[in-house]
This record gives C-alpha cells, sequence and structure tokens, in this order.
C-alpha cells in the first residue's frame, strides 16, 4: 500500500534508476507512516561517509505517542548494500544527479522507501512533459467518449 508519492520528483527531474530501500525508524514513527502522515515532497538523499540519509521529510508525530516522539524532520538513515552505495555515489559525482524519493510503501508489514536517481530538466523539458500528458489525457477522453 503507498502511503507516499513525490510527484513533484517526476515532474522536475528525469528519474533514470530505481532503488528499494529500507529505513531506520524510531519508536511511533513507523504508527505514523502508516497512517499516512508523511510528507516527501521536498525531502532528498545525501551519502555521508558511506552511508545514506534522507533530508527533510516530514513525519507527523502519533498523536498517541509519549513525550519522547521523535522530531518529525529529523535525518534518517537509509538502508542499502555498500555495492548499490558505491554505484550511486559515482553517478551523483557526475553533473545534474541527485538521489530522490520517490515514494514510501508498505511491503510484508515493513515500511520500504523506492528512491531514484534524477537528473534535473530544464523548462522546456518540463512544458514538453505536460503537452504529452496533456494529448494523452484528450485521447483517452475521445476514446471512452466513442465507447
Amino acid at each position: 500500500m503507498v502511503l507516499a508519492r513525490n510527484k513533484k520528483a517526476f515532474h522536475d527531474y528525469f528519474i533514470e534508476d530505481r532503488l528499494e530501500v529500507g529505513m531506520e525508524l524510531i519508536g511511533s514513527e513507523v504508527k505514523s507512516l502508516k497512517a499516512a502522515k508523511v510528507s516527501i515532497k521536498e525531502s532528498f538523499v545525501r551519502i555521508i561517509n558511506n552511508e545514506v540519509f534522507v533530508m527533510n521529510m516530514n513525519i507527523t508525530p502519533w498523536e498517541y505517542g509519549s513525550v519522547y516522539n521523535p522530531d518529525e524532520s529529523r535525518v534518517r538513515r537509509l538502508l542499502l548494500h555498500k555495492k548499490e552505495i558505491r554505484k550511486f555515489q559515482e553517478k551523483v559525482k557526475q553533473d545534474g544527479y541527485t538521489i530522490l524519493p520517490l515514494s514510501i510503501y508498505t511491503k510484508g508489514g515493513l515500511v520500504k522507501m523506492e528512491i531514484g536517481l534524477g537528473k534535473g530538466k530544464k523548462n522546456y523539458d518540463k512544458r514538453q512533459t505536460l503537452a504529452k500528458k496533456d494529448q494523452q489525457r484528450q485521447m483517452d477522453r475521445a476514446m471512452k467518449e466513442r465507447h
């Protein structure tokens, strides 16, 4: 079940590579996540000392939690293999690439995140993408009316 999706990432970046990763969560963060009280719209991923962290991900504190609820916008570590980290690290060193969280979902009782390697779009690329989506919507509407 998808808990959060980052639509802005698909609008602003060409997503070239995707990877499913685990997250290191504390206490009641899992309950807040499963209640879909999370925002990844402004978040991004950084590699620091061969560890991967997600920044600016906002998880609203669980309302029934204690006074020891973790900070809602703290830095959270992502769980990847060394080989995967190295692969992403080499790509990010190239100009224009960044790592973005694409979605958060549950899989077998665990909370997973899909991250993607994105290359920034220029304004004309964004306009072309919007024009293609608009054409597709019009074609779908016409086919629906025809049947």
